[in-house]
């Protein structure tokens, strides 16, 4: 049962590394590539005194620089979000609560007093968990109430609890990359979709909780 743990676990990293991968090539890179292109135009319109046209060229390439410097910060937070360094599990959750309720206009109910039980690695995968779950919510709806629940079980393992009143998803490939997330941790996760909403549950064993 192990070595089939691990056989998934060796998977999944590879698989993320391949779209790691695959995204830097078909985004970053290329972005960089066409922003090259561009400078060389702009330095030649300066050489031939085309001013205007220089700097209408060097508006796109910022254009596209800064749309670049957003796509590979969102990568870096993906990998490692730095507020949880900062700041701790719980407060990061909250202050991600916070702020896509302020800027979505919608409640956000957060249970999560015991959160900081959990291990580092699980950590950083439930925040990443809820914060995916919440975005597919605000794509789906917008939802007016999102509910993010988080209790220790009896045996140690731990239950989370993400709940929305957006559209229901029905698509169960929508759920695909974040069922793998559990799976690397060896949890279960349960998809209930109802006319008010969707319903997931991410369970974790004990022994992937002080990971």
């Amino acid at each position: 049962m192990k070595d089939d743990g691990l056989d998934r676990l060796i998977a999944a990293e590879q698989d993320e590394r391949r779209r790691i991968a695959l995204f830097l090539h078909d985004g970053p890179v290329q972005n960089l590539a066409g922003i090259a292109l561009m400078l060389d135009a702009a330095i030649h319109s300066v050489r031939t005194g085309k001013l205007d046209d220089a700097a209408s060229v060097l508006t796109t390439a910022l254009d596209r620089q800064r749309a670049t410097i957003r796509e590979l910060r969102d990568l870096s937070f993906a990998l490692e979000p730095v507020v949880l360094r900062d700041q701790g599990f719980g407060p990061a959750l909250r202050a991600l609560g916070e702020q896509i309720g302020t800027l979505n206009r919608i409640r956000v109910d957060l249970d999560i007093d015991q959160a900081d039980r959990l291990g580092e690695t699980a950590q950083v995968a439930i925040y990443t968990i809820v914060r995916e779950l919440i975005d597919q919510a605000l794509r789906r709806g917008p939802p007016t109430t999102v509910s993010v629940r988080m209790e220790e079980r009896g045996d140690g393992g731990f239950v989370t609890t993400v709940a929305d009143d957006a559209e229901p998803e029905r698509r169960r490939r929508s759920f695909e990359a974040i069922e793998e997330r559990v799976k690397q941790l060896h949890g279960t996760i349960t998809v209930e979709v109802g006319d008010a909403g969707t319903k997931i549950v991410v369970t974790l064993p004990p022994y992937a909780t002080r990971r």
